[in-house]
């Protein structure tokens, strides 16, 4: 399918000139005439790359860019500038605001081609769907390794097996790198005073964590166990740095990956505050439930520990084992020593409070 690319140019010689020589590039070409209509057309088309001019009438260069940075549909969008030679000195502004690159009037079709063929395969890159395993992991940092400080990260690998209730790390120490899940599944997990547990975090193959330590340079808020026996690999906190601070396309692609589950924690607080405890416990069922389950496995089955149950739930575990042994009775779920079998997983999800 042919690139999308939408067009900002005020001047009408240049707008149709250079929309033909994109076109003749087999791109499909939208245009607008000044700033407002440029943010609608790329709030309804979603280009693959945004060409824009910064001094318009209605809304100049940095108002779009502004605008699309501010949707997340369109933030991160490729978005290359076109300034006269006068505008220069203002260029440092836009870049600043979060441009991919700026082309000076006036160029010539060469340059404009190379600008935008170099911008989309960036963008390429950072778009594609690697698999959450090991090897789709090497692929993404073998990808994104343009540093030469992060070449040994694709290639010498540090993977550690922990057996069933080994801890990774714990609350108070400090981070040595960011942890990504091989096989297996953890759990992360505040301890108050008494001792109790509360979980604060599921993780399964192809998820990162211990990472939020890393990215504040404090230590750790929580600590990190086997629910099952693991692989987990080690990524270096001077290759995460290198990674992260020093790449900004690759910042934003590893840092979507890594808070991927930061809304979910906030859900859970709110959560924790006002549902009754027979509906905090339908709901961490369904959190192991949305996080482990499988592709096209019917019914659901994990094994987990009351007692880890009853952590994720921030109940009691005996509170916990009566309310499952009601949830048994109400034939919503099926247990067989350790394991739970979720056997209507749309009743739990619609628990009433």
């Amino acid at each position: 399918m042919n690139k999308k690319i939408l067009l900002i140019e005020d001047n009408k010689e240049m707008r149709e000139n250079t929309a033909e020589i994109l076109e003749l590039a087999t791109y499909k070409v939208f245009t607008a005439k000044n700033g407002k209509d440029g943010v609608e057309l790329a709030q309804r088309e979603l280009p693959d790359l945004i060409i824009c001019d910064i001094m318009m009438p209605v809304l100049d260069g940095y108002g779009v860019l502004f605008l699309l940075a501010k949707n997340e549909d369109t933030a991160n969008i490729p978005f290359i500038f076109l300034t006269a030679k006068a505008e220069r000195s203002d260029l440092r502004k836009g870049m600043d605001m979060g441009a991919d690159d700026y082309l000076t009037k006036p160029f010539d079709d060469i340059e404009l081609l190379n600008a935008i063929e170099s911008r989309l395969k960036k963008n390429d890159l950072l778009k594609m769907s690697f698999s959450k395993n090991i090897n789709g992991l090497n692929d993404f940092m073998n990808e994104v390794k343009g540093l030469e400080s992060l070449k040994k990260m694709s290639e010498e690998r540090d993977i550690r097996t922990y057996k069933k209730k080994e801890t990774i790390y714990l609350e108070s120490h400090y981070p040595k790198g960011v942890f990504f899940v091989v096989s297996g599944k953890i759990k992360t997990f505040k301890t108050n005073e008494q001792g109790k547990e509360f979980i604060t975090g599921l993780y399964k193959e192809g998820d990162f964590f211990g990472y939020l330590a890393l990215l504040e340079e404090d230590k750790y808020t929580d600590s990190a166990m086997a629910l099952e026996n693991a692989e987990v690999c080690l990524i270096l906190k001077s290759d995460f740095q290198s990674l992260v601070y020093k790449n900004a396309e690759v910042s934003r692609k590893f840092l979507r990956m890594l808070s991927d589950n930061l809304h979910e924690k906030e859900e859970q607080l709110l959560r924790l505050a006002y549902n009754s405890v027979r509906k905090r416990v339908a709901e961490a069922l369904m959190t192991l439930y949305k996080h482990y389950r499988k592709e096209g496995e019917q019914p659901f089955s994990m094994n987990i520990s009351r007692e880890d149950l009853a952590n994720l739930a921030g109940t009691a575990a005996e509170t916990t084992i009566r309310t499952l042994s009601d949830f048994k009775d109400e034939k919503l779920i099926e247990i067989r020593g350790s394991s739970i079998t979720i056997l209507e997983d749309s009743k739990l999800a619609s628990m009433k409070n």
